[in-house]
């Protein structure tokens, strides 16, 4: 009897000890206790100061890495300085797709795998692959600052050796593609002539007219008005004919060590022949495809949605100017492929003295609320090592906890005052 009451202890004891160990590890499990690596811990208190919450009086939930959704997207950002004033613009062009992708920047450093082989420790790269533009043409006269000097490739059409490449110079008539840049920006600011034209037959006729005399203003000067840094590995290669001609071909030209000019020889008597008209026939003379292309990137399309949105927006911001003779100045233009994330998130949060809410629809027989959970959606981005948020927008509205007993819901009626009602006989009914 003593020996079964023993084993009866021994068993109690190891049950004792399953639900302890079972009891830790869901107090210590991951899903209940998220580690955030830093630039999203840091996200997350950018969130806090953007909302404008006390730290007591709040908490946020459901603020998880795996429903991450990764997208890639062109930012544009202007600055127009009209009258003194200083205005600037920023768009973002759609995300054509959101996927799941797992970010070196959303992996914790502290259990980041490592390997040892040969007595050397490897680490998993923390840094992610950086999207780029897509391929565009630019044409000259203008001059081109590489910043990542060491990755330039030039192609013309055939690889070029011409060392480290910190400047290229584009003669008129000079068109080149360029692969792989990561950002374009404007390095001077430019003076554009007014007025500008309103958009005509699906066309952006007012942008299409301001770069052609951009383009006669800078053939009229010795040195290029317009000057572009260009951001990433790039390559810069003659636009590719299906014509076996060597009409595309570019003549280089080195003017200095890391300085090249790139010109097209069977351009230059034709720039000869146009260089003296007045420039009120400029428009019409220089380019007879003039609103299909835009000047410096001919790769894009006079009726391109972007560029239509671009110059709607432009002529709102300008107003009356619009139409009158004078000037505005571009000082900044920058034009950046980005990763952005998009994540949800909720927030519940401490009502005081019912803390904006409308309480006169609740009866005063009815306990108040005293907490708010809201839903909330963060567009961020990925910049380096940082997590930037870009819009934290309410996805629905407040919703209230609140329960009802059953009887107040029926009007505090009992069964017995309930109607009998009888539904029709259903021939099917066993």
């Amino acid at each position: 009897m003593a020996l079964k009451s023993l084993n009866y202890v021994v068993i109690f004891s190891i049950f004792l000890a399953i639900q302890f160990s079972l009891s830790t590890a869901l107090i210590s499990s991951p899903d209940l206790n998220p580690t955030y690596p830093k630039a999203f811990s840091d996200l997350k208190e950018a969130i806090t100061k953007g909302l404008g919450f006390q730290s007591e009086d709040f908490k946020i939930s459901g603020f998880d890495l795996r429903d991450a959704l990764v997208g890639r997207s062109v930012a544009y950002e202007f600055d127009v300085e009209i009258d003194n004033k200083v205005l600037p613009l920023k768009l973002l062009e759609d995300v054509n797709r959101w996927e799941y992708v797992d970010l070196p920047i959303f992996r914790v450093e502290d259990t980041a795998r490592s390997t040892e082989e040969n007595g050397l420790v490897e680490r998993q790269s923390s840094e992610e692959v950086l999207p780029v533009l897509a391929p565009f043409q630019l044409a000259g006269p203008m001059e081109l600052w590489i910043q990542d000097a060491k990755d330039m490739r030039l192609s013309l059409p055939h690889d070029v050796d011409a060392g480290v490449l910190k400047k290229v110079i584009l003669a008129d008539g000079a068109v080149v593609t360029v692969k792989g840049a990561r950002s374009v920006s404007l390095r001077h600011p430019v003076e554009l002539p007014l007025p500008l034209n309103l958009t005509q037959n699906g066309f952006a006729s007012g942008l299409l007219t301001l770069a052609e005399r951009l383009r006669h203003t800078s053939r009229a000067q010795e040195a290029p008005l317009l000057s572009l840094r260009i951001v990433g590995p790039t390559s810069l290669a003659s636009p590719t004919s299906s014509s076996p001609s060597s009409s595309n071909r570019l003549k280089l030209k080195r003017l200095a060590p890391g300085l090249v000019e790139l010109s097209s020889p069977s351009k230059m008597k034709a720039i000869e022949a146009i260089s003296t008209f007045d420039l009120q026939e400029a428009p019409t003379l220089l380019t007879p495809d003039r609103f299909t292309t835009l000047w410096p990137v001919t790769s894009v399309n006079g009726s391109n949605s972007n560029l239509l949105g671009f110059e709607t927006l432009l002529s709102s911001v300008l107003g009356s100017k619009a139409k009158k003779e004078g000037s505005f100045k571009l000082l900044k233009a920058d034009v950046s492929a980005q990763t952005f994330v998009k994540i949800g998130f909720g927030v519940e949060k401490k009502l005081k003295g019912g803390d904006g809410l409308n309480m006169n629809g609740i009866p005063e027989w009815r306990t108040k609320p005293e907490t708010a959970r809201m839903h909330f959606e963060v567009l961020a981005k990925i910049d380096g090592d940082k997590v930037v948020p870009e819009r934290v927008i309410q996805v629905n509205p407040v919703i209230i906890e609140d329960t009802v007993a059953p009887n107040v819901l029926s009007g505090n009626m009992t069964m017995s005052r309930v109607p009998i009602v009888h539904p029709p006989p259903n021939p099917f009914t066993l």
